[in-house]
């Protein structure tokens, strides 16, 4: 089984060093619809997995490329630990149904905004 696992985390490795994206568009779903996680599980996981520098060496291939901008990088990391924090802290309260369905809009907001918006 870990296997699968690793396939999965190989996939959003390459979706993220591709396209910008994994955790929340590739692993959640994966985890939750093909593996069974709560909701929950699902995003608690995924943050855990964020924890090593992850993308590190992708981010060091687009700086290379001169395509990271390091300051704001470094604001937007202080925010996203400062905002996990508030963010797992209320999420415990909603229930599954409902954060379901919060991730599902949220995700098809991002793709409609991607496909039709400048």
């Amino acid at each position: 089984m870990w296997g699968v696992y690793l396939i999965l985390g190989l996939f959003a490795g390459v979706a993220s060093g591709f396209l910008g994206l994994g955790g929340g568009a590739v692993v959640i779903p994966a985890l939750v619809y093909i593996f069974g996680f709560t909701q929950h599980q699902a995003q608690g996981t995924t943050l855990a997995m964020m924890i090593p520098p992850i993308g590190l060496l992708a981010a060091m291939k687009y700086y290379s490329a001169g395509n990271v901008k390091v300051g704001i990088a470094g604001i937007l990391c202080i925010g996203f630990f400062v905002g996990g924090y508030f963010g797992a802290k209320f999420v415990s309260n909603i229930p599954e149904p409902i954060l379901k369905k919060c991730f599902g809009v949220f995700l098809l907001f991002v793709a409609l905004k991607m496909i039709w918006g400048k």
